[in-house]
């Protein structure tokens, strides 16, 4: 049974789709996706944005085909804000072009979180941040007069000559690149007031629906990620339904700009990044006990589990990305150098090296598995553009190991890879770990066997751990699928940290292989895995999410002794020698500064204890202790503020 549309639908005959809850709704022939919100009710004929058809969402006013399941989406399904948020990137190109006529205008997609749009201006015309509250205002009369988006499919031709005409010529380009790399015959073009562009849609049905708007900030960014083509302006901005979802956002980023970690990296005397080396980290004595600290929770799975430590080239010859299948698949991301007559490549993984350690020997079926792991730097020739602080690097060192097993053995060792993550991790502080199952990529090695076989062995040692997870298609390594395991931070971000791979390819290509009960020679399957990823990023993530302020046993300065006066320095010291004997990493304020002043600075300094020292607690032999989170705990001795730290 269904909702009947019209009186008889006379000549126009009908069609019939179906609903998400099974029901046959019948409409007139050449009905839309507005007339079945209309026919289902008033309120969702008000409430609709688009018309979802299968998995595909089209604009209310596309016709709809006899025999579709459709959904109509509203601003309670999660693609209405990616929808409205597109909307938006319309309405501010169209406010930018109204305040700088001869403003040319490229592409302006929604992104996580937001929008962009990226736009050529006049000759002379610089827009900086000062000026987005002028194009906001803008964009809020085109709001107000709910202009409707309108779409009109055009030849080629036509489309062309129309872009040519006004100057559009990056549009012009799009529409060449479309036609030589799809073969498009139309193009679709959106109307909404008097700015209409090359847009394949969906939009939503008006610019009323957007209820609440934020411009962001602008940056540079070359036209198609090419640097060596035009420099344009991106402004970046954000819409929601409602004023109070923008402002939970806005605290939302507020709370993320004071956790940033390219601020407080300097600021804790972390880290450093100059230009002298770009996406290459320097790290400052601080940084360099945190990045200790890590590595010893790394090293502590290692040891309990069974793990051998390597060191290998960071440099070695071309040859060998070759053999590896780097070249393949991976030569746009390396850095090479030529050193006597020769071609050398700086390594930006570390697995062929574990290859040939694993190589230069004999093995039989008693050695496995063998586990060789490597703290190993790498480099890799990431673009100037998308280098962020510590998340994004050129290079790093990765907490990496290789386990070389028979098939038989594979499910064990996924399950010992999967604990040590869940153990570390929760000494971290992230408890929340959500699991992918990542396949095969269009660029990659091996036989469509091979790779299923790989991914079924990767989804079965998850399901008999019981884990949940879910399936990342295309998105494995180039020699094999992989699991992916992802964190939640403290503002609730998500981030991939570790990972596990199959891989039958290197093995193969390196020639390895075993002796088995039976003295014939077999081939090793290879699990590349990583705890953490990039200790690097790691860090940056972790300075996130505690905003700078660690757990006591990671911080790496626990306690700043701060005297009172010149006087109490000699003992200020003394005590400073007594704690860091017994494990405590302390330090000495020792400037001849007020003790407000040195309080205040230890609280930016984000220490977990400050302990104050004048002339009564020299008498007494004691510290005043004081808490970044707590305040005041009052007087201890050293073995008393050693318990408490948990030396």
């Amino acid at each position: 049974m269904g909702w009947m549309s019209g009186d008889d639908n006379d000549e126009r005959g009908a069609v019939r789709v179906e609903l998400p809850d099974g029901t046959e709704l019948e409409l007139s022939g050449d009905a839309n996706g507005a007339e079945a919100a209309a026919a289902i009710g008033p309120g969702l004929a008000r409430a609709a944005l688009a018309v979802k058809v299968g998995d595909e969402i089209r604009d209310l006013s596309a016709g709809l085909t006899d025999g579709e399941s459709i959904s109509l989406i509203t601003d309670r399904d999660p693609e209405a804000l990616d929808l409205i948020r597109h909307d938006a990137a319309h309405v501010m190109a169209t406010a930018v072009q109204e305040i700088y006529p001869g403003t040319k205008v490229t592409i302006g997609p929604a992104i996580e979180n937001g929008f962009y749009y990226d736009f050529e201006f006049p000759e002379g015309v610089t827009v900086t941040e000062a000026d987005l509250p002028a194009i906001e205002d803008a964009m809020r009369r085109h709001i107000k007069a709910d202009e409707q988006f309108v779409r009109r499919d055009l030849p080629v031709a036509e489309a062309i000559e129309i872009f040519r005409k006004q100057g559009e010529d990056y549009k012009v380009e799009l529409i060449e690149d479309l036609i030589a790399d799809e073969g498009v015959e139309t193009v679709s073009l959106y109307r909404n007031g008097e700015f209409e562009d090359l847009c394949r849609g969906p939009h939503g049905p008006g610019t009323s629906r957007i209820k609440a708007i934020k411009l962001n900030s602008v940056a540079g960014a070359y036209w198609r990620g090419d640097e060596n083509r035009q420099m344009l302006t991106r402004i970046y901005g954000t819409a929601f339904f409602s004023k109070g979802d923008l402002e939970a956002h806005l605290e939302a980023l507020e709370e993320a700009r004071a956790r940033d970690h390219r601020r407080l990296g300097p600021q804790l005397g972390l880290f450093m990044l100059r230009e002298e080396a770009p996406g290459m980290p320097f790290w400052l004595p601080n940084g360099t006990v945190l990045l200790r600290l890590i590595e010893e929770q790394v090293k502590e799975q290692l040891d309990r589990r069974g793990y051998e430590e390597i060191a290998t080239p960071q440099v070695m010859d071309e040859s060998l990305w070759h053999r590896s299948g780097h070249w393949d698949n991976y030569v746009d991301d390396m850095y090479f150098m030529d050193v006597d007559d020769r071609r050398f490549a700086l390594r930006p993984m570390n697995c062929p090296g574990a290859c040939l350690v694993f190589g230069s020997d004999r093995h039989s079926y008693r050695d496995l598995p063998l586990r060789l792991a490597e703290f190993g730097k790498v480099t890799r020739n990431e673009r100037e553009g998308v280098l962020h602080g510590l998340l994004r690097v050129r290079a790093f060192t990765q907490d990496d190991a290789h386990v070389y097993c028979t098939e038989e053995q594979i499910e064990d060792e996924v399950r010992d890879i999967c604990e040590a993550i869940d153990e570390l991790y929760s000494r971290f502080g992230f408890e929340d770990v959500e699991v992918e199952l990542s396949t095969r990529p269009e660029k990659s090695m091996g036989s469509d066997e091979q790779w299923d076989k790989a991914e079924a062995m990767l989804a079965r040692a998850l399901e008999s751990q019981g884990r949940e997870f879910r399936v990342n298609p295309g998105d494995g390594a180039f020699y094999g699928p992989k699991i992916d395991f992802h964190v939640t931070d403290a503002l609730g971000r998500s981030w991939q940290l570790g990972t596990c791979q199959l891989d039958f390819q290197m093995p193969e290509r390196f020639d390895l292989y075993y002796t088995d009960a039976d003295d014939t020679r077999r081939r090793p399957v290879m699990i590349h895995r990583a705890l953490l990823g990039s200790m690097e990023r790691f860090a940056g993530i972790l300075i996130e999410h505690y905003a700078g302020r660690f757990p006591v046993w990671l911080a790496p300065v626990q306690a700043k002794i701060l005297p009172v006066a010149d006087r109490n320095i000699e003992f200020a010291e003394g005590i400073a020698a007594d704690l860091a004997e017994r494990g405590v990493r302390v330090e000495v304020d020792d400037r001849s500064e007020s003790v407000g002043k040195k309080i205040r600075d230890a609280e930016l300094g984000r220490y977990p204890f400050m302990l104050v020292v004048g002339d009564r607690e020299q008498e007494e032999g004691k510290v005043a202790v004081r808490s970044h989170e707590e305040g005041e705990l009052g007087a201890m001795d050293v073995q008393e503020f050693c318990m408490l730290v948990g030396t």
